[in-house]
């Protein structure tokens, strides 16, 4: 499994469920970017968990989830933003719009073979 950082781009969604009666927020746009540090082989899909926000006033209300296998992005390095089904009790209740970028990074384990001691190259005479 790579290593590396993984660009999650929450743009949109649609056809949400509207959990409370005052609000007509159905159609949401967010256009907000959150990084995440993978490290851990149990890392392989993204599970996106929607809630609606109430303010500070009650409690929030679940709206549906999704999950994202991460194989084609931790390959491609890329994926523009598409859209994912939004499930809710096993049925379909809206989309979600979301890019994926992965940037690898390598491992920083120590290679006692590679000269580097201490974050020092070793120098020599030949």
């Amino acid at each position: 499994m790579p290593e590396g950082v993984l660009e999650v781009s929450l743009v949109s969604a649609k056809g949400l469920e509207n959990t409370d009666v005052l609000c007509k927020g159905s159609n949401p746009e967010w256009k907000e970017t959150f990084l995440f540090d993978v490290s851990s082989n149990d890392c392989m899909e993204l599970r996106v968990k929607i809630m609606d926000s109430d303010g500070g006033v009650g409690a929030d209300d679940f709206v549906g989830h999704t999950s994202i296998s991460l194989d084609t992005v931790f390959r491609d390095g890329d994926i523009p933003a598409k859209s994912y089904n939004i499930m809710k009790d096993d049925k379909y209740c809206g989309e979600i719009r979301i890019g994926l970028n992965f940037t690898a990074q390598r491992s920083r384990g120590f290679d006692p073979t590679d000269g580097n001691i201490g974050g020092w190259k070793q120098s020599g005479r030949d």
